[in-house]
């Protein structure tokens, strides 16, 4: 009877797998489940690195798989010579990655697998006949500046993108958590690639821009001890870990040479990290993580972030003029960056600019400069008119059983 009864009341079930470098793909994920999840809908993740752990805190039963993982350099940047030496290790993972997944989803017999930037998935959807859904702002792996300098190099970084393409077409659907040409702010990562640029869908940004009242910015003000009527700066520094130490050296000397009337709050960016706060200064508090992120997105006058694709939207949706420092040699954030300063939404730093005087110059301008404030102003009301994370879910549903 049991048995009867729950096969005519089947659950619907999505398996979500993102990307587990850093955490803006587990996020948005986070953020179309959390939207998903009612009682006849079932989810569950998986995924490698500190997104698993992101993933369970929130709630969700996230599965372990094999890492692929890039290499970063004792200096926090991004290694070109050692990701090279990795790949014999990334192809024998992504081999693992494919057989446990195929494991996950042959015991969980989801209706659809949605993927945030990882093939893997979608080798398994294909094999099974499973409907596989692909949320991408990466569609070619960017080189670094310094190597696009050499004809040979953008030849390479060309040819994989097509090549890349080619097998992220294995999903039904591609959708680009961006805004469409010409604000697209990964423009450098997805176009160009003609394998691949007639199936993509741009359906907005996926960030939550959750709505925060006046009595939580009260209480945060209250609780921080800080002025409204005053500037405030907020270093929001995410990342693989060992990218997190220079900067974070940085912009604490950085806060020191900032002017006397603007407050900061700095974020850590550490998942696992003590939610409580540290008063370091007269004016400022440090948050190993931050759990009033978005209270402190509201109440910010400017965002100082890294080059991913997930806090850029974020900071676009709130408004904020942003100082980018990407990570080094991470093309896919140097494109970003480039695009935030192209636009006229920030200031990009790079890493070999990097220093607390250069920080607080970049930071005093933004303040001073209105420019700032009012192109943020415009992309924010064009990115208010395209719920990215409403019109996943409505592409979603059609496919639940």
């Amino acid at each position: 009877m049991m048995q009867y009864l729950s096969q005519l009341f089947k659950l619907a079930r999505i398996y979500f797998t993102p990307y587990g470098v850093g955490l803006g793909h587990a996020s948005r994920l986070l953020a179309i489940a959390e939207r998903l999840s009612t009682s006849d809908i079932r989810v569950k993740f998986s995924s490698f690195g500190e997104a698993v752990n992101f993933l369970t805190v929130h709630g969700y039963d996230c599965k372990g798989v094999p890492p692929m993982e890039l290499v970063w350099s004792s200096q926090g940047s991004f290694s070109i010579k050692g990701s090279i030496a990795n790949i014999p290790q990334l192809f024998t993972n992504f081999g693992r990655q494919v057989n446990t997944e195929m494991k996950y989803v042959l015991s969980y017999s989801p209706d659809i697998i949605v993927s945030d930037t990882r093939l893997s998935p979608l080798f398994v959807a294909k094999i099974l006949g499973i409907p596989s859904i692909l949320i991408l702002n990466q569609v070619k792996l960017l080189l670094s500046p310094r190597l696009r300098e050499f004809r040979l190099a953008r030849l390479y970084e060309k040819m994989n993108g097509e090549f890349l393409g080619l097998l992220w077409r294995m999903a039904d659907r591609i959708l680009i958590p961006d805004l469409p040409p010409p604000y697209t702010i990964a423009e450098r990562n997805v176009w160009d690639t003609s394998t691949v640029s007639s199936g993509l869908s741009y359906v907005g940004f996926t960030s939550p821009k959750n709505e925060v009242s006046e009595e939580r910015l009260d209480k945060v003000c209250n609780d921080l001890k800080l002025e409204r009527d005053r500037p405030i700066v907020f270093f929001h520094l995410s990342g693989p870990k060992r990218t997190r130490f220079r900067i974070l050296e940085n912009v604490f000397s950085a806060c020191k040479l900032l002017r006397q009337e603007i407050q900061y709050v700095v974020s850590g960016g550490t998942p696992d990290g003590s939610p409580d706060f540290k008063k370091i200064a007269q004016n400022g508090w440090y948050f190993e993580w931050c759990p009033v992120r978005d209270e402190i997105f509201v109440l910010s006058n400017i965002i100082v972030i890294r080059g991913g694709h997930a806090v850029i939207s974020q900071a676009i949706q709130f408004g904020k003029p942003m100082l980018t420092i990407p990570i080094e040699n991470h093309g896919e954030q140097i494109g970003n960056a480039e695009k935030v300063s192209k636009i006229g939404l920030g200031i990009m730093m790079s890493s070999a600019k990097l220093s607390p005087k250069n920080i607080a110059d970049a930071v005093h301008r933004l303040l001073d400069d209105c420019s700032f404030q009012e192109k943020a102003n415009e992309v924010m009301k064009i990115s208010s008119d395209l719920d990215g994370i409403d019109n996943i879910v409505n592409i979603i549903r059609p496919y639940l059983k």
